[in-house]
């Protein structure tokens, strides 16, 4: 490897049959609860469908749900359901996950398949501007896992809401960090210019440690001191 090579990493090109091969290789990849959420969505919404989480990101939040020990998480941004159905299944009998989203639309569908596969007694919702849900909660709720995955404008702002309710070590996932790569163009606008100062500051904030993973369209993973 020369020294310019270097500067590449060791990544590969994700490719279709390497995509599927990543797919295929991890644990209960075919899950028919997952697989029918995933099919409603697509053939309901349409488009708008591109806004679930792949597959591997699904199996990825489950393992390290279970491996956190994560007891109350909160995600920001629900969609349909299928990220809060991997959280939930990673929570032990006494965990419960907040969800945080604004559309009934979706989240009817949400609710039908939490029931049908049997984890809504894991997930409670609260519809609404996420924002204004998280300035209402009591003062005394605390989280050890937060999934932030809803409009790239209001990160920041979910953040420094959801920070200082995470116990030291918890852990915060921000979803779609890379922007298919446009937070790296040189004047980066709209969500990218958003994602970009985000991630700016996740990487220099003295109170977290963060690493960026090229999981899915970018993953920033942040650890609170």
């Amino acid at each position: 490897m020369t020294p310019n090579d270097s500067r590449q990493g060791k990544g590969i090109e994700l490719t279709p049959d390497v995509y599927e091969y990543i797919v295929s290789h991890r644990s209960n990849a075919n899950d028919a609860v997952l697989d029918a959420l995933r099919e409603e969505t697509e053939r309901s919404l349409g488009g708008v469908s591109t806004m679930l989480v792949p597959r591997e990101q699904g199996s990825f939040l489950t393992l390290l749900i279970k491996a956190l020990g994560v007891r109350r998480p909160i995600e920001i941004g629900t969609f349909t359901g299928y990220s809060a159905i991997c959280i939930a299944r990673g929570l032990p009998e006494d965990g419960k996950l907040l969800c945080c989203d604004i559309s009934e639309e979706w989240t009817d569908i949400a609710r039908r398949h939490w029931q049908s596969c049997g984890l809504d007694s894991k997930i409670e919702l609260r519809l609404g501007p996420a924002q204004s849900t998280l300035e209402a909660l009591d003062p005394e709720e605390t989280f050890d896992f937060a999934f932030i995955d809803a409009d790239k404008s209001g990160y920041d702002a979910y953040y420094e809401l959801v920070l200082p309710r995470l116990k030291p070590s918890s852990v915060i996932l921000f979803d779609n960090m890379l922007q298919r790569g446009k937070v790296a163009e040189q004047n980066p606008e709209g969500d990218a210019a958003a994602l970009n100062a985000l991630n700016t500051k996740l990487a220099n904030d003295p109170r977290i440690e963060a690493v960026l993973v090229p999981l899915a369209d970018g993953i920033m993973m942040c650890r609170k001191k």
